[in-house]
C-alpha cells in the first residue's frame, strides 16, 4: 500500500511502538519495515498463537543478540576467534536452547509458529564446553586444559619465589635504606623494586622505569633476572596455549556455521512474531473474523494510539446493507478519529497485528485503502492545502477499484452556478 496513505492513518506510529517490543536487531528491523500483506489469515494466526503462548508460558526468553555475520565469515575462512567472539556465538546457542525449551508443546497445537522453534539447532555440549573454558571475554579458565593449568601453577610458584627473593632485599638492613617504598611491583611484566634515584647504583640490576617526578627508579635486581626470564617464558607458553584452546573451539563452531546462520534468522523471526503478539496483548487485541463479503463490522473498536483507559469505543458497520457511510457531527466530535480507527485497525490486521476491538468483529481484505485525511484548515486559509486534497482525490478516483476502501475526511463539494 502507498506509504502516503499509511502515514495519513498514522501506521508509522504503530510501527514505532511495535519496535519497542522487539529485543533483537533483526526483530527490530522487521518491525520497522513491516507492511500490510494479503496473507492476512496466516499472519493473524501466527500472532494469535504467539499471543496464547505468552498468556500460557509468560514472556519469551529472548534478549539482544550481536550481529555475528562477520564472525561466521571468519569461521568459514578458517580464522580463529577471540574469547569475546566465541561467547557471542555461545549466546546464540543459549538463546536457541531457551526458545526450544520455552516451546515444549505439541507442535500440532501451534501449526503456524511451531516450525520456527522446531528448526532451531541446539548444541548443549559445545555451549557447556565454552562456558567452562571461557569465564568472561578476558579470562580463560585454568581448567580449560591440563597444560594451561600446569603452566599457571608454575607461574604462581615462580612468582612466589621471585617475591620472596625481593622481599629479602627490601627488608634487609643493607638495602632497605635505598628504597623509596618497601614494596614489590611490576614494570614491563617483570618484578622490580622502587629505588631512590640518588641510590640507583647501590642495587645492581636493570632499570625498567622512572617515576614521573624522577625521584624513583624501578630496578630489577640481578638476583631475580633469570627467574623473571623463566616467568616471561611461561607467560608466552600460556598465551600460546590460550590461542590453541581458542582455535580448537573456533573449529568446533566452524563446523556448524550453517546451523548458526539459520538460528540467527529463526531467532529474529520468532522475536518479530512475538513482538507483534506482545504489542497486541498490550492493547487487548483480538483476532478479527475475515469475511469475503466486503463487510466491515467493528464492535467496540478503539483507536490504538489513544490511552485505552480514555478512548471511547465505537461501533462501525459498512458493506452489508450499504457501501457508503457518511459521518456527521460537530467539530471535535470524533469524526476524524472514527475514520482513522477504521483504516488503522484494518492496516494492523493486514500486518498480522491483533486489533483493539470486541470479539466477533469482522473485516474484509481490501486490495487497497485510500485516505484523504488532512488538517482542519479552511480552503480560504490555505489554497495549497485545498489543492493537495484535490490532487489526492483525483489520484484516488484513478486508482481505486471495486475492492478498495476509501476514507475521506472533511470532503468539500464546490458548486459554481451558471
Amino acid at each position: 500500500m502507498n506509504k502516503k496513505y499509511l502515514d495519513k492513518l498514522e501506521y508509522n506510529k504503530i510501527l514505532e511502538i511495535l519496535c519497542s517490543f522487539a529485543k533483537t536487531y533483526i526483530g527490530i528491523g522487521k518491525c520497522k519495515n513491516l507492511l500490510p500483506s494479503n496473507n492476512v489469515p496466516f499472519l493473524l494466526n501466527q500472532t494469535y498463537e504467539a499471543y496464547n503462548l505468552i498468556c500460557r508460558n509468560g514472556s519469551l526468553p529472548i534478549s539482544s543478540i550481536d550481529n555475528v555475520d562477520i564472525l561466521l565469515k571468519n569461521l568459514e575462512s578458517n580464522l580463529s576467534l577471540s574469547s569475546c567472539d566465541l561467547l557471542k556465538l555461545t549466546h546464540i546457542l543459549k538463546t536457541s536452547r531457551d526458545l526450544k525449551e520455552y516451546f515444549a508443546f505439541n507442535l500440532e497445537d501451534y501449526p503456524n509458529i511451531s516450525e520456527y522453534f522446531s528448526m532451531l539447532y541446539i548444541n548443549k555440549s559445545l555451549e557447556k564446553e565454552v562456558n567452562s573454558k571461557i569465564l568472561d571475554e578476558n579470562t580463560i579458565a585454568d581448567t580449560a586444559s591440563s597444560k594451561l593449568n600446569s603452566i599457571r601453577k608454575a607461574e604462581k610458584n615462580l612468582g612466589i619465589e621471585i617475591k620472596n627473593k625481593l622481599n629479602t632485599i627490601i627488608h634487609s638492613a643493607t638495602y632497605s635504606k635505598y628504597l623509596q617504598d618497601a614494596v614489590v611491583t611490576i614494570k614491563n611484566e617483570r618484578y622490580v623494586v622502587p629505588v631512590k634515584e640518588e641510590f640507583r647504583g647501590q642495587i645492581k640490576g636493570f632499570i625498567h622505569d622512572v617515576s614521573s617526578s624522577g625521584s624513583t627508579v624501578f630496578v630489577e635486581p640481578l638476583s631475580v633476572f633469570e627467574l623473571n626470564n623463566q616467568l616471561n617464558n611461561l607467560k608466552a607458553d600460556e598465551q600460546i596455549e590460550i590461542l590453541r584452546i581458542l582455535d580448537e573451539l573456533s573449529k568446533k563452531f566452524g563446523a556448524i556455521t550453517n546451523e548458526l546462520k539459520n538460528n540467527v534468522k529463526l531467532i529474529g523471526e520468532i522475536d518479530f512474531i512475538f513482538a507483534k503478539a506482545s504489542y497486541s496483548k498490550s492493547i487487548d487485541g483480538i483476532k478479527p473474523e475475515i469475511n469475503n463479503d466486503k463487510n466491515i463490522n467493528l464492535i467496540s473498536a478503539r483507536h490504538p494510539l489513544i490511552d485505552k483507559n480514555k478512548v471511547i469505543p465505537i461501533d462501525i458497520s459498512i458493506g452489508k446493507n450499504y457501501s457508503t457511510l457518511i459521518i456527521t457531527g460537530p467539530n471535535t466530535g470524533g469524526k476524524t478519529v472514527a475514520l482513522k480507527t477504521v483504516g488503522l485497525l484494518l492496516l494492523m490486521a493486514y500486518s498480522g497485528l491483533l486489533i483493539p476491538a470486541s470479539e466477533k468483529s469482522s473485516i474484509y481484505i481490501f486490495d487497497e485503502i485510500f485516505a484523504d485525511i488532512g488538517d482542519e484548515q479552511s480552503i480560504a486559509e490555505s489554497l495549497s492545502t485545498f489543492s493537495s486534497h484535490m490532487l489526492n482525490i483525483v489520484e484516488i478516483t484513478k486508482k481505486a477499484t471495486k475492492n478498495s476502501l476509501i476514507l475521506l475526511d472533511e470532503l468539500r463539494i464546490w458548486y459554481r452556478p451558471n
